[in-house]
């Protein structure tokens, strides 16, 4: 049965990381929205040029090019098994679409969001920097290179991206409260699988954890506290 993870929670919530985790447990791959957006703008094609003022103001690209690029990657075959999607749907209108693309192929998606404090999600994304070659992402204060600036992996200069600064971290966070964060209570409405988890302070092993025991993973003996609420 496919088995079919939604990440949902402001941006800097973890979703990212806890994705690349869950991934190698559910043998499915990561789908995150805003890593293919990201693609295109670097690879300059014509897409990557219309989307790319709309990112770097922390504004959400039009639903219809989001929709396309998700149904696209969703048909691609490492993904007929299971998928984990980071960062859709952010509006009603996708994540009706989406509900019902899951609904005709007979699958039952778990909905997990984190909740972070607001001022944690600014502090995060403040210090983030990210290798422009191979795109591995640090945090100057939890997570930082072994030598400052630089890339682990490849030795290349780090930056910050655009859409990490502080103006446009407002502006991302504003989005998502107006647009994505009722999407919660969409899911709540139509009695979608919605578990949902304290990530202020938890190490990503400990949500990976929690979130193995929900879906029942083979790992769901691992030590974790309890969820907020499910």
């Amino acid at each position: 049965m496919t088995q079919a993870v939604v990440l949902f929670g402001s941006p800097g919530s973890g979703k990212g990381t806890l994705a690349n985790l869950l991934k190698d447990y559910l043998k499915a791959p990561h789908i995150s929205t805003g890593d293919m957006l990201r693609e295109h703008i670097r690879e300059g094609n014509a897409l990557g040029v219309r989307v790319a003022a709309t990112m770097q103001t922390g504004a959400l690209v039009r639903d219809e090019v989001v929709d396309r690029l998700v149904e696209r990657r969703l048909a691609e075959p490492d993904a007929q098994a299971g998928f984990i999607l980071d960062g859709y749907p952010r509006t009603r209108e996708q994540a009706e679409r989406l509900c019902n693309w899951l609904d005709s192929r007979g699958i039952r998606e778990l909905v997990i969001h984190l909740i972070v404090d607001y001022n944690i999600i600014v502090t995060r994304l403040a210090g983030r920097r990210q290798c422009p070659r191979c795109g591995t992402l640090y945090n100057m204060v939890s997570n930082p290179p072994r030598v400052e600036g630089v890339c682990d992996l490849d030795g290349q200069a780090l930056a910050i991206r655009d859409d990490d600064r502080e103006s446009v971290i407002r502006a991302r966070l504003a989005a998502y409260e107006s647009q994505s964060r009722p999407l919660i209570e969409f899911f709540r409405e139509k009695g979608r699988r919605l578990f949902e988890i304290d990530a202020s302070d938890r190490t990503p092993e400990a949500l990976l954890s929690q979130v193995c025991r929900e879906i029942g993973s083979p790992e769901a003996g691992l030590r974790a506290e309890p969820a907020v609420s499910g």
